[in-house]
């Protein structure tokens, strides 16, 4: 008995190590990264340090807070949390905060919160507790068909101003409908509308059919300049880079560095080999969880550390393709290393949950 609940309470330290090893990279780089434009905006080359390093706090706060609650408390209160991300995503279209042409933040007297990043996590909530639900009815094409159209009222609102992050909300969506009931010839015909339903989409507003000319032709247009600086800072980085806080080219050249573009002056300053074990440590991170979910006794422990990987795999795959332009522009930040007080809160939230679901 005493053995049994001292295997329950047992922290997973290898995931723990991995996430506060991220959280202090990420830090570190930004402030690295962050100091040339937080000096010529703000005169304060700490600025955007000082900003993340609360909402890194937090976070670990969050994070803390979370892991040491039961997750299918979390689970339980998954409805409640879908609709609050419909209704803050749908306050964001009427009095949100437009920031460089987008309305993607909602303002609370000196706090700025993006409700696109509650929406991840909520819909992880959501997903798993609707599939848990379900039961031994986890199968079929009525099943995948009803779970998708659950999610379609916050992917079109998030969609209507963050078509990232939409992508990245029926991403975690397929996946887990996947695990749940793994019939390939359904996801072939689900892919099939889900692409052709995205080509509409993307036809539906000109600036994002200007994004895959733009892709096409970088050099060709004037809004090709960020992407042509963040593959010169790729390639002037080498094998081992120019040094900490040698960058060039966040000196204005890559417009606003420390968001989506953070990983090109990553490899310009600490070179191939930064890049490589940045990579090696969020695919050191994939495994854990899916470790964790493998490992799990309950279905809602798996679906939630399959869905939080999905949410991390996806973001990361799409930021660095973007970054390489190996895929068109579509404003994804880099877990725990772009700037971003919402972002790193909820993805540590994250990891609290699936710190609580190792813990069962």
């Amino acid at each position: 008995m005493i053995r049994e609940r001292k295997k329950e309470t047992k922290t997973d330290t290898v995931l723990l190590i991995l996430v506060l090893l991220l959280a202090v990279f990420g830090l570190v780089m930004l402030f690295s990264i962050s100091e040339y434009n937080g000096r010529v905006r703000f005169g304060d080359s700490a600025y955007y340090f000082k900003k993340q390093l609360f909402a890194t706090a937090l976070g670990l706060m969050t994070m803390y807070i979370v892991a040491e609650t039961d997750y299918r408390f979390f689970v339980r209160l998954a409805p409640a949390a879908y609709l609050l991300s419909m209704g803050l995503s749908t306050a964001v279209l009427f009095v949100g905060q437009e920031i460089n042409g987008s309305r993607r933040w909602l303002n609370f007297g000196p706090l700025s919160f993006q409700p696109s990043e509650f929406a991840k996590a909520a819909v992880i909530l959501f997903l798993t507790w609707q599939i848990q639900g379900s039961k031994k009815t986890t199968a079929g094409f009525w099943f995948m068909c009803r779970t998708m159209l659950t999610l379609l009222p916050i992917v079109g609102l998030v969609g209507s101003n963050n078509l990232s992050t939409a992508i990245i909300i029926l991403g975690i969506g397929v996946i887990l409908i996947f695990i749940s009931d793994p019939g390939y010839a359904r996801f072939i015909g689900m892919g099939v509308t889900g692409a052709a339903v995205i080509a509409v989409f993307l036809a539906a507003e000109s600036y994002r059919l200007e994004r895959l000319a733009i892709w096409r032709n970088p050099e060709k247009y004037e809004k090709g300049f960020q992407t042509i600086q963040g593959l010169y800072a790729i390639g002037s980085g080498g094998l081992f880079g120019r040094g900490f806080g040698s960058s060039l080219q966040k000196l204005g050249f890559v417009p606003e560095a420390q968001n989506d573009m953070i990983f090109s002056i990553i490899c310009e300053e600490l070179g191939l080999t930064g890049a490589f074990f940045l990579i090696v440590i969020f695919g050191l991170l994939m495994w854990r969880l899916m470790v964790i979910a493998l490992h799990c006794r309950e279905l809602q422990g798996t679906l939630l550390c399959v869905g939080i990987m999905s949410h991390m795999a996806i973001q990361v795959i799409l930021n660095i393709a973007v970054v390489t332009n190996t895929i068109p522009n579509t404003g994804i930040t880099l877990p725990f290393i772009s700037y971003g007080g919402t972002s790193v809160v909820f993805l540590l939230g994250e990891m609290g949950l699936a710190l609580s679901v190792s813990r069962k």
